[in-house]
């Protein structure tokens, strides 16, 4: 039988559709179709999947449009849940595709890439930062046989056309305009439709957040890097940097890709800076007391559960957390690099302050 897709009426011009995401908590992505001049544009489209293809359609034809008549498909960021139909879309209607540059380069380094080629990333980064040989023996395994063909993103979507920061999209009839927001990925944007608010909100329009800025998750920060560049990357510095951008916008409401839809985006701003300094605090105050690998903070780290319940793929995502949030204390001069391998980290006493 098949599923009714949840359809939201935003107001002025602006619904969305519940396209799920197969065996995943989040349940679905919430794709915004916005009407223009030109018909209808989407801002993400969903999960690569039979069943997230059919919501997405039906959604739409419930909406008195079909997929043939999109005009465009703005992407906030290349993760496959958002990214992951866009190919399929383009195909059926020859709608444009934007997303920032870098992570354009993020798509074309993933499609170019040798399918092993991130396996061995993989397995080479988690062993620099301490993992047990336990957890690498899977990776292993998949090199041998060949299973780095699987992974979402290597068939995913070139966009034919780039989001530049600050500029309107070319949306005929609307004003939606690009802010770059680096943390959950070197290209993710938010997009602020200026315009005034469909129900009188007091504000400065509605901002389409993508994984920015949700209400009830904090997004995951973990690292983003070009494995063949040794630049050192600070995605948490990224992170804090645009959500103090984003929380002085004044928007009236917030259009986030998953959850609901939520008011107040300069409380919810604070709410993650301080939940980070937090995470900063904990952390500091482990590496005080010895040095620690990544891998080693993360299973000390506090989680939605504890560390043996959490799932083997989980697990690479929270490493990869605790090692943004090392960085940072690194950039911030509070912890410094002891050398390995593997990788540890320890505190660095504050400077003595001077005699009065």
């Amino acid at each position: 039988m098949t599923r009714t897709t949840p359809v939201t009426d935003h107001g002025g011009g602006v619904h969305s559709l519940a396209v799920p995401i197969p065996d995943n908590p989040l349940g679905h992505t919430l794709v915004y179709v916005v009407d223009t001049d030109r018909g209808p544009v989407l801002v993400d489209t969903g999960w690569d999947d039979p069943a997230s293809w059919d919501a997405l359609t039906e959604g739409l034809r419930r909406l008195g449009t079909d997929v043939t008549d999109i005009h465009g498909v703005v992407l906030t960021h290349h993760h496959p849940d958002h990214h992951g139909l866009s190919g399929r879309v383009r195909e059926a209607s020859g709608a444009w595709l934007a997303m920032h540059a870098a992570d354009t380069a993020v798509v074309r380094r993933t499609r170019e890439a040798e399918p092993s080629a991130w396996l061995d990333y993989l397995t080479d980064k988690l062993t620099a930062v301490g993992a047990p040989e336990d957890h690498l023996a899977p990776l292993r395994e998949a090199r041998a046989r060949g299973a780095g063909r699987s992974l979402p993103g290597m068939r995913a979507a070139l966009p034919d056309r780039e989001i530049v920061p600050g500029d309107l999209l070319p949306l005929p009839g609307r004003r939606l305009r690009a802010i770059w927001t680096p943390g959950h990925t070197p290209g993710h944007v938010c997009l602020h439709l200026e315009e005034r608010h469909p129900s009188g909100r007091p504000g400065h329009g509605r901002l389409f957040s993508g994984d920015h800025l949700l209400p009830g998750i904090t997004p995951h920060i973990g690292l983003y890097e070009d494995p063949d560049d040794a630049t050192v990357t600070d995605p948490l510095g990224d992170y804090v940097s645009s959500l103090e951008r984003v929380g002085r916008l004044g928007v009236a409401e917030v259009l986030p890709a998953h959850q609901h839809a939520f008011p107040d985006a300069a409380g919810r701003v604070r709410e993650l800076l301080a939940h980070h300094e937090s995470r900063l605090a904990d952390l500091l105050a482990l590496l005080a007391s010895e040095p620690l690998t990544p891998w080693q903070l993360a299973v000390r780290m506090e989680w939605n559960r504890p560390w043996a319940e959490i799932p083997y793929g989980s697990r690479n995502i929270a490493v990869s957390e605790a090692e943004a949030h090392v960085r940072r204390l690194v950039k911030l001069g509070r912890a410094e690099g002891v050398p390995g391998p593997p990788q540890a980290y320890r505190a660095v006493d504050p400077p003595t302050p001077p005699l009065p």
